[in-house]
């Protein structure tokens, strides 16, 4: 693994856990020399990982759509800043540089990007990681409807299974470097 790219909130959160969470996994990442790759904002908990990340001396790319750089939201002291014409072209450059997924705790946004790469995991365009950083049990309820999904039997085990969780930021990078994805067909009930 080279980078890993992080999904979280342009807000810091409502709890300091937050923003302590995003510094640990700047250290993880700097610390088994990984570059982070993220949204490219300097505001919220994305804001606060990529200075942590620098702050260590480590490597970031962030990569922002031109609407949201034009707001002033861009972080201007990044190693390589990246302004991409839409959020199509945003998420397909974050994909492309990254060599893993983690979430840390966000909003609608954070939620649809971790899904995208999520979704294509389990349906084979690629082979990398993603996880859940879950940092005191924001994403509780997630896994709840996730296990729902299964039960109903429109997800299986085994994609759900994808999807690392884990508490801390090193025990995710650990499983990240243990990870080996399965290629198994998407449907449940495909002769239905």
């Amino acid at each position: 693994m080279k980078r890993i790219c992080v999904f979280t909130g342009s807000s810091p959160g409502a709890g300091s856990e937050y923003a302590a969470a995003a510094r640990n996994l700047a250290k993880e990442l700097v610390t088994r020399n990984l570059e982070l790759v993220y949204g490219g904002a300097r505001v919220g908990l994305m804001g606060t990982l990529a200075d942590s990340v620098l702050e260590l001396g480590g490597g970031v790319i962030g990569v922002i759509p031109e609407a949201l750089s034009s707001r002033e939201v861009a972080h201007s002291g990044l190693s390589d800043l990246r302004v991409m014409n839409s959020m199509h072209e945003r998420k397909a450059e974050m994909a492309d540089l990254a060599s893993g997924f983690i979430a840390l705790p966000g909003g609608v946004g954070t939620l649809e990007e971790i899904f995208e790469v999520f979704t294509w995991a389990q349906l084979g365009i690629h082979a990398k990681p993603c996880g859940l950083l879950n940092i005191s049990g924001y994403f509780n309820s997630l896994l709840e409807f996730l296990e729902h999904s299964v039960r109903e039997r429109f997800l299986k085990p085994s994609h759900q299974k994808l999807l690392l969780v884990e508490e801390t930021a090193g025990e995710l990078l650990d499983a990240f470097s243990e990870y080996s994805p399965i290629q198994i067909d998407k449907w449940i009930d495909r002769e239905k």
